[in-house]
């Protein structure tokens, strides 16, 4: 449905009536109706600056002959709510977004889009939306934050997270801490690593809906602004060119969008946000397509928390681009797909030079030949489980040590932050997946409680639930299934001994099988008391394993 079914005849007169009621001129109404969905707000940081960027996109949109339309989309800031209820609220937003982006639009039959996300669900959830509603859409993002400084060093928000760790082992005094947490994020923006918002702001340019930059020109830079207006421009010339998004996002633009994401090192959660994008576009991407692709794509980046570069550096090395003509010398993508651009992805990336080896490692000469995530499957997780493993220590991509098994985030913190877990254990967090959280909740403060104790190189962590892209260490989220639903983590119990095979892909419980199976016959998952959106959210999603999309 386009606006003109809405607004031309005699019999649309009373909806011609409400447009003048909004002060629109009949120049305005006889244009195409362009919605501008805008993730602004004054409590997340990397939205903070989007009415900006709405504003230029309204300026490009209107320069190249549309009618802006500006309506909003909520949005979490997940650094915020971490580490208490409020991250049960984070993934869940996802799908709220998807659906009422979806009823804004097919109640208002606009023509085209323009999406202006920036953090770790809006992302996802607005591409997630653009799939179902097919009309001509252009993502651009808020932009990243710049990097803070401590001692010379540049940080970001794993910084100030990891110092809490050293504060509370008694390394950094408590005015060292207030340095960290005064400095670490100092402009506006997503958080200045390759966690997950700036992970699918960068997957965006690869998944062809982005344009170039969109994942990584930071949010204060004026570059930002004329990228924003260039988006309300070339929104009209896909309208113009009927190129919708599923002409843009098929099965070989997520292929493509996988293989950078092993080059690049991205978040964990790009494991769940890719297959629920794909599965809004009629496509299915299960896990073992990912360890597929991570096998023949090298690992180019090690942006934080995986290394010491961010994604400032990133951008002045050549952005996303630079990253994909390295990959394309081996010919790991599909250089035919169309994008927002008009171009080919082949067209796009002609040209693109990788200005800096320290930070984008040559094809040539790359951190590891595998890309920078690992499904681990076992009897442990069956359906597969998930590990940023270009962030794990050398020392730790095979381990094997007892359990320690928590039931929630909190009663695992607690322990940490009393010296109760020793080097060599694995931690076990379950009832925190998508069912159980409810929500799967991320888990910064353990990982980072961990790594600051200087445990990182001996201390494995699993849960049903997910991580932070600010996490690093070895790290196994989205166990599935997760214990609320059956799975064996729920059986898992003090001191048993959990092997880690990061190389071979598996994680297993080294436990009899009898002694397995009489736990399991006399196994009852636990069950909590919920209301309102979350009692709804849990009784509706599906396996971190198939992306936590709700049936």
């Amino acid at each position: 449905m386009s606006s003109e079914s809405i607004k031309l005849g005699a019999q649309n007169a009373p909806h011609r009536a409400l447009y003048h009621a909004l002060g629109m001129t009949e120049e305005e109404i006889s244009r195409p109706l362009v919605g501008i969905v805008s993730s602004y707000n004054e409590i997340v940081p990397g939205h903070m600056n989007i009415d900006k960027i709405v504003e230029a996109v309204r300026l490009g949109v209107a320069m190249a002959g549309g009618t802006p339309i500006v309506f909003p989309a909520i949005a979490v800031c997940d650094g915020i709510a971490m580490g208490h209820r409020g991250m049960k609220y984070s993934l869940v937003t996802r799908d709220l977004i998807a659906d009422s982006t979806e009823a804004m639009v097919a109640a208002h039959g606009f023509d085209a889009l323009v999406m202006v996300p920036n953090c770790d669900k809006n992302v996802p959830g607005l591409l997630m939306a653009a799939a179902r509603l097919n009309v001509p859409t252009v993502f651009v993002s808020g932009g990243p934050m710049l990097a803070g400084h401590v001692d010379g060093a540049k940080t970001s928000f794993s910084s100030i997270s990891e110092a809490v760790g050293q504060y509370n082992a008694g390394k950094i005094s408590l005015e060292k801490l207030k340095e960290y947490e005064c400095k670490t994020c100092p402009t506006c923006g997503s958080c200045s690593g390759m966690y997950t918002a700036n992970s699918m702001n960068c997957l965006t340019e690869a998944l062809g809906m982005g344009l170039r930059g969109n994942g990584t020109i930071p949010a204060v830079y004026s570059a930002r602004i004329e990228l924003a207006k260039q988006a309300g421009m070339k929104v009209m010339e896909l309208l113009k060119n009927n190129i919708r998004p599923l002409d843009i996002m098929t099965r070989e633009a997520f292929n493509n969008a996988l293989t950078v994401d092993m080059a690049l090192g991205c978040s964990t959660n790009s494991m769940l946000h890719l297959p629920a994008i794909a599965h809004e576009c009629g496509i299915e991407i299960n896990l073992d397509i990912a360890n597929e692709i991570s096998k023949k794509t090298p690992n180019l980046c090690h942006l934080a928390p995986a290394g010491r570069t961010y994604i400032e550096e990133l951008d002045e090395a050549g952005g996303v681009y630079a990253v994909m003509n390295e990959l394309s010398k081996k010919n790991l993508l599909n250089t035919d797909c169309i994008t927002v651009t008009g171009k080919t992805v082949g067209e796009n990336i002609e040209g693109a030079v990788n200005l800096n080896h320290n930070v984008i490692r040559p094809i040539e000469d790359p951190y590891s030949e595998t890309g920078g995530i690992a499904v681990l499957r076992g009897n442990l997780a069956p359906d597969g489980s998930v590990v940023k493993r270009s962030a794990v220590a050398p020392e730790m991509l095979v381990h094997e040590g007892p359990a320690r098994v928590f039931e929630c985030e909190e009663d695992a913190q607690t322990a940490i932050n009393a010296g109760k877990i020793n080097p060599g254990d694995v931690v076990v967090i379950r009832y925190e997946g998508p069912k159980g959280g409810p929500g799967m909740r991320e888990m910064l403060n353990p990982t980072s409680a961990i790594m600051g104790m200087g445990l990182g190189s001996s201390v494995a962590l699993i849960t049903d639930g997910r991580f932070s892209g600010a996490t690093r260490g070895a790290c196994i989220g989205h166990v599935s299934p997760e214990a609320a639903s059956g799975g064996l983590i729920g059986i898992v119990e003090e001191g048993d001994i959990i092997s880690i095979n990061i190389p071979e892909y598996k994680l297993e419980l080294k436990v009899d099988d009898a002694v397995i199976e009489e736990r399991m016959k006399n196994f009852t998952p636990k069950t909590k008391e919920l209301s309102g959106y979350l009692k709804r959210y849990a009784s509706l999603v599906s396996s971190g394993a198939k992306g936590a999309i709700l049936n």
